[in-house]
């Protein structure tokens, strides 16, 4: 059969339209965005999304494949056809674009959420020997204040850590803005939770940090807390607290480890620490000894007033309880790896007081002293006074 006339040339202007166009489609769907150099302008690319170039390519593509499809020949129809396919085509294209615009967009606010949650700038309230160490585990966005500055209004909205002494705490409270309250990170030694409930909203995520990690001096890098009982390290952080992840990230960063614990067994490991602090020290304090020279002089003694307070936080906490030799093992390990420290009985409200408070509810009960080893040494340093 012959072709009808003039379909030859409709074919091959078809042709020339339909690979350009095609080739032009594929080059679009890689490019995000595409780059297009006018010849009467070479040196002013246009960059165009590629979802309107692939309706463009479909424009070309449409008028000249009309005929192929046995669609009307003239020019007026081709026109027409043309002109429909130009709408639907543009139309189909900015739809395109706007949905990869809109999945670009998501991608990288993702991206920006994930590299806030691998770093953030913080607030570091405290500039010694803690709070430089902290500065330096950061990337350099931090915002150092000492002790009574200003609260900044442009504060870095990361973690605010409280590196300061426990006698400047309520000061540095009342300093931050109270919308911010929820991000401090308290990193002070003694018992810290009863203080938190009674100056902050109740409810708040606040963030506690058992450092047991030292820093002998300012600029010097710390000390992990790793012990022969507790190899992966003994610092922990309450699992409930807002900046739990972030603190053991700065921490990981610093080379230190850092343990996040749900309710329970933070308040276990929090009640542990302060047995240490309130047991070494006083035995300490009442030989004059060092912490180390407690370890390998005053092993029974101090395992003895140690056991004597666990047993008085399990009964005012039936939920916190330890294995009593493990728990003289572990604490007895941590000294040995801190032997060089010196003893005292100081900072008293936040230290021995909390075991002396269990011994004043008691009496106040009309029960037996539950700490009584206790009781003895602090009358003896003059820590509290004689019966």
């Amino acid at each position: 059969a012959m072709a009808a006339p003039g379909s030859r040339g409709r074919v091959g202007r078809a042709s020339s339209w339909l690979w350009p166009c095609l080739f032009a489609a594929a080059l679009c769907w890689h490019g995000s965005p595409c780059w297009l150099i006018p010849a009467s302008r070479p040196t002013a690319p246009l960059a165009v999304p590629r979802g309107c170039l692939v309706g463009l390519a479909a424009i070309g593509v449409a008028p000249a494949a009309a005929p192929l499809a046995g669609f009307a020949t003239s020019r007026g129809a081709r026109i027409g056809l043309g002109g429909t396919a130009v709408l639907a085509a543009f139309a189909a294209g900015l739809a395109f674009s706007r949905a990869h615009q809109s999945q670009r967009l998501r991608g990288e606010r993702t991206a920006v959420a994930a590299g806030s949650q691998q770093d953030n700038a913080a607030v570091i309230i405290g500039n010694g020997r803690l709070g430089d160490a902290l500065s330096k585990m950061g990337s350099g966005g931090d915002i150092v204040l000492g002790r009574g500055d200003a609260f900044p209004p442009s504060a870095p909205l990361g973690p605010i850590f409280v590196c300061t002494r426990n006698d400047a705490l309520k000061d540095v409270i009342a300093v931050v803005p109270k919308e911010r309250r929820e991000d401090i990170v308290f990193v002070q030694n003694g018992a810290l939770l009863p203080f938190i409930e009674k100056e902050l909203e109740p409810g708040l995520p606040t963030t506690v940090l058992l450092v047991y990690f030292a820093v002998a001096k300012r600029g010097d890098p710390p000390l992990d807390g790793k012990t022969d009982t507790d190899p992966d390290g003994l610092t922990a952080v309450n699992a409930e607290g807002k900046w739990a992840s972030e603190v053991a990230r700065r921490l990981n960063s610093g080379g230190l480890s850092c343990r996040v614990l749900p309710k329970t067994e933070f308040l276990q490991a929090y009640w542990e620490k302060n047995l240490w602090i309130a047991a070494y020290m006083l035995v300490g304090a009442l030989h004059g000894c060092s912490v180390g020279e407690v370890e390998s002089g005053h092993r029974a003694e101090v395992d003895g007033l140690i056991g004597e307070l666990a047993a008085a936080v399990t009964e005012v906490l039936p939920d916190v309880k330890w294995e009593p030799v493990r728990l003289c093992e572990r604490l007895a390990a941590y000294a040995r790896s801190v032997a060089h420290f010196p003893t005292a009985v100081k900072e008293f409200e936040w230290r021995n007081g909390a075991f002396y408070d269990l011994t004043r509810m008691a009496e106040a009960a009309g029960r037996p002293d539950p700490c009584p080893l206790h009781t003895a040494g602090l009358q003896k340093v003059g820590a509290v006074p004689t019966a």
